[in-house]
């Protein structure tokens, strides 16, 4: 067993398919077992994880000479994967809970409403003040959310110009806001 073992993932390091498409086969239950059992993460979760570690596999593999050795290196490469997607996940969760904490909480209160019409006010005053191509554009960005493609095709602009007139007026629109309303 040995030998096979040695000779398949030589076999794997030096690029051939069918020694991987054997390794897949052989070693895919176990990998994904141990997924479930080592994370406690449901079946899409765990099927995901063994995907990245096949493709570790696949770039990484080093000619193992033992069935013992092989399995400890697939363990750590589950186990390193799997930190990594729980750091990943982590990372993400946060800048979510982030972005939300930014938000304020809109209370139905008189002055919120009030507030938000003489806010509504000013950005129409804007809009109707400033050039009739980049308020189009703004508007169809943000008001109907139609992707650059969209608009680039329907003003005739490449998406990426599009996409840089339509940032700028956006941030000089913002910036004029906070000016206006005492923001940071």
């Amino acid at each position: 067993m040995a030998e096979s073992v040695t000779s398949l993932t030589a076999a794997i390091a030096s690029g051939d398919t069918e020694a991987f498409a054997q390794f897949y086969e052989d070693w895919f239950d176990e990998l994904y077992a141990y997924a479930r059992s080592a994370t406690r993460r449901d079946e899409s979760f765990c099927l995901d994880l063994i995907q990245d570690v096949m493709l570790k596999v696949i770039r990484h593999l080093p000619p193992i000479d033992s069935e013992p050795a092989l399995r400890l290196w697939l363990r750590r490469v589950v186990a390193n994967t799997a930190r990594d997607r729980f750091r990943t996940e982590s990372r993400r969760l946060r800048r979510e809970q982030r972005h939300a904490d930014a938000r304020p909480e809109v209370t139905e209160t008189a002055d919120t409403n009030d507030e938000l019409e003489v806010r509504l006010k000013w950005l129409r005053d804007e809009l109707t003040s400033m050039d009739d191509e980049l308020a189009e554009l703004i508007t169809a960005r943000h008001r109907f959310g139609w992707t650059m493609a969209r608009i680039g095709a329907v003003f005739g602009l490449h998406p990426s110009a599009a996409d840089g007139r339509t940032r700028r007026a956006t941030t000089a629109l913002k910036r004029k806001a906070r000016e206006v309303f005492d923001e940071p």
